[in-house]
């Protein structure tokens, strides 16, 4: 659309236009939180709004081990890995792997009233969770929950590359 034509657009048609551009809330932040002795880890304010655009399912999550930490998925996201998962085909050794070893430990769980998730006593296991926890959301579709000494010995070790790191996103044009 030309410059010229933006003061013809009326108030309908300029809604219409944001509901395009319109992208989902990313999980921003690091916040240091506790896991209670129930299993239960308070989900942050701005985080929870992030999940309030997913309407109906913004309470349901799935939770699953990766190999440092607990990522924390919308289930409408996770869902959509899954399509595309299932997409390929069944007999690629890769892909059968993958179910097994990653897919397999997801668990579905569910924003309870007081803005809390429960995580089963395997799954902490399995992220390698302790007491004190960090959350980092890096900008993308999901969270992760960080055993906190687990994550500042990640970032001491691994903060050299932000460098190189950048170098890469610049070659991506970002």
């Amino acid at each position: 659309m030309a410059i010229g034509n933006l003061g013809q657009l009326s108030g309908a048609k300029w809604d219409e236009m944001a509901s395009q551009t319109h992208k989902r809330d990313m999980f921003r932040g690091r916040y240091q939180h506790t896991i209670d002795p129930k299993g239960r880890l308070s989900i942050p304010a701005k985080f929870r709004d992030a999940l309030a655009q997913y309407g109906d399912h913004a309470g349901q999550l799935i939770v699953v081990p990766n190999e440092h930490s607990l990522e924390v998925h919308p289930l409408e996201e996770w869902q959509r890995i899954e399509d595309k998962l299932n997409a390929q085909p069944m007999f690629t050794p890769e892909v059968r792997k993958l179910s097994r070893l990653f897919m397999s430990r997801a668990k579905e769980t569910a924003v309870d009233g007081a803005g809390r998730i429960l995580l089963p006593p395997d799954t902490r296991e399995q992220a390698g969770l302790g007491k004190d926890v960090t959350l980092v959301g890096g900008g993308r579709k999901m969270f992760e929950v960080w055993d906190r000494a687990r994550f500042e010995e990640y970032e001491r070790t691994q903060g050299d590359a932000l460098p190189t790191l950048f170098e890469k996103l610049s070659a991506y044009g970002v």
